[in-house]
């Protein structure tokens, strides 16, 4: 059967850059592409084979660059447009892809278009967003408006700030006359602009995009058909002339994303309850007053419950692309928030041995914290995460030479906080850990994203959860529980369809028709049936 997304996906682990704060090479205090060249040694040392950038194009970053004012331009204080082709490059001699973060819904107010837009005279672009037919305009709408600010008569509508007025894409069942079909000339222009702009990067270099809010491209869109037929266009470009091209959404929900054309899709906390089954909610201020996952060390969290809804998106996503589940991002708290490196070790087992696309978002790798921090340039709460990479023990965690009070965001100031350098040098670090997981699941198909997944033993709030990882010839089972305490499982031993007898392993033993399996608090462990050799 032809696979309906590149090949390359199947093996993918993908890390998440935030530029300011992955690595300064001029000590201006910000990171810098340049910076991220300088380190893909060491993402090619950890195995990922693939980036994801968040946004860095010319803005005035009051939403984290996710307010775009020139979709062409690198930001400046990232470098040139020449800069980016050389991270393509140096990227892809090391067999590491990078995408890009692809804004589609909004621009910043500061973009050219918009200005021409708000403009009480009619041009080119007065279409290009939308805007209702009253600049005092007081009346109730599903969609957010901001009033009084344009020399035009009307109100402009913001998808998340309101310093990022929405595109116009057209309204699949517009209600007013200031809502345009999808038909209309100008919403029509405004989809060859976006198409455009992704050649363009495709063209320097780029291996496809993340695409933020994609559902939320059409207006008044039930059940987003007319939103997944536009993307269902650009699909069928990317097919017909980049056909290694990855599509990314922010959707969560891959029954919609992968029929729209995505190859796959974010389960993410607020829309897809996956992500909180698993890891519990997570708030500024830890795990401790929060509904719990599976992964949670008090041992609340309720793995059916869990596996209801994974396994439903499963389906879905069988032989059409993946689903991708993240250790955090830009938008989450930090994966260390409430949690010890134990446990964090125990998350990335499951993370990295489950189907689908893994995400490691910068820092987690080695357990960085969330800080508590004031407001940077949108971040609100966001902020603690988005701190600067800590490399090593010298100025700075080693992000920059740059004085302290210049820095983008401080970093960490506990004197005991985590460093790369220090962890590659302990064979037991997180550090060490991720980096055999990943090769462990990159050298084994049955433990890449498109390797059959059949639940074991999972018993409703209770530990441990066993799941076996196969395919062809190839059977991995993983046990894993996340609780401070033991747990056991038995179960019959036909459920792992072996063609010959298990040996005893240090926490497997095969007693006629029954496994059991007797695990430690905290722990997981990953045994190959393939030749009958257990990993750790």
């Amino acid at each position: 059967m032809t696979k309906l997304y590149p090949a390359w996906l199947s093996d993918a682990v993908f890390y998440q850059i935030y530029p300011p704060s992955f690595y300064d090479s001029n000590g201006d205090g910000i990171g810098d592409i340049k910076g991220i060249i300088a380190r893909l040694d060491y993402l090619q040392w950890l195995g990922v084979n693939a980036i994801w950038l968040n946004p860095c194009f010319a803005s005035p970053f009051r939403d984290g660059g996710y307010d775009i004012s020139d979709y062409y331009r690198v930001a400046p204080r990232y470098g040139t447009n020449v800069d980016l082709r050389r991270l393509f490059r140096a990227a892809e001699r090391r067999g590491i892809r990078v995408i890009l973060d692809l804004v589609p819904g909004h621009t910043s107010v500061d973009h050219p278009w918009f200005r021409q837009s708000c403009r009480a005279q009619r041009n080119k672009y007065t279409d290009r967003y939308i805007w209702t037919d009253q600049g005092m305009d007081f009346r109730r709408h599903d969609l957010r408006t901001v009033n009084g600010y344009a020399e035009r008569d009307g109100s402009y509508v913001t998808n998340f700030f309101w310093s990022q007025p929405a595109l116009n894409y057209g309204f699949a069942k517009p209600t007013q006359l200031w809502q345009l079909p999808v038909t209309h000339p100008a919403c029509q222009a405004t989809r060859r602009e976006l198409m455009k702009i992704m050649r363009y990067w495709l063209d320097a270099g780029a291996a496809g995009f993340r695409v933020d809010m994609a559902s939320s491209i059409v207006k008044n869109d039930p059940g987003h058909r007319q939103t997944i037929a536009w993307w269902r266009e650009v699909r069928a470009m990317l097919d017909a002339k980049y056909p290694q091209a990855m599509l990314i959404s922010e959707w969560s929900n891959p029954a919609a994303a992968l029929r729209a054309g995505f190859h796959s899709d974010f389960l993410l906390p607020w829309e897809n309850p996956c992500h909180k089954l698993l890891l519990g909610a997570r708030g500024p201020g830890g795990a401790s007053d929060q509904p719990a996952g599976f992964l949670d060390r008090r041992g609340r969290g309720d793995i059916t419950a869990f596996l209801d809804v994974y396994l439903d998106c499963l389906r879905q996503c069988r032989g059409r692309g993946f689903m991708s589940l993240m250790t955090g991002n830009h938008d989450l708290v930090r994966l260390r928030q409430g949690r010890t490196m134990a446990e964090l070790e125990v998350i990335f087992a499951v993370l990295l041995t489950l189907p689908g696309i893994p995400f490691i978002y910068y820092g987690d790798e080695i357990g960085m914290k969330h800080l508590d921090l004031p407001n940077k340039e949108g971040g609100y709460f966001r902020t603690g995460a988005r701190t600067p990479m800590q490399w090593d023990g010298s100025r700075n965690a080693g992000f920059s030479t740059a004085p302290k009070g210049k820095l983008y965001l401080p970093v960490d100031p506990a004197k005991n906080h985590p460093t790369v350098a220090g962890q590659q040098e302990n064979s037991n670090s997180l550090l060490q850990h991720v980096r055999d997981l990943i090769a462990l699941r990159r050298k084994h198909p049955a433990l890449s994203g498109e390797g059959e997944f059949a639940p074991i033993y999972a018993r409703k709030q209770a530990c441990p959860f066993v799941y076996l990882r196969r395919k062809g010839r190839e059977r991995f089972l993983v046990a894993i529980n996340p609780a401070n305490k033991p747990a056991r499982a038995r179960f019959d031993a036909k459920l792992l369809q072996s063609g010959k007898p298990l040996a005893p392993k240090k926490i497997l033993v095969a007693t006629g028709d029954q496994i059991s399996i007797d695990m430690g608090p905290v722990s997981y462990a990953i045994m190959d049936l393939t030749d009958s050799t257990a990993g750790r």
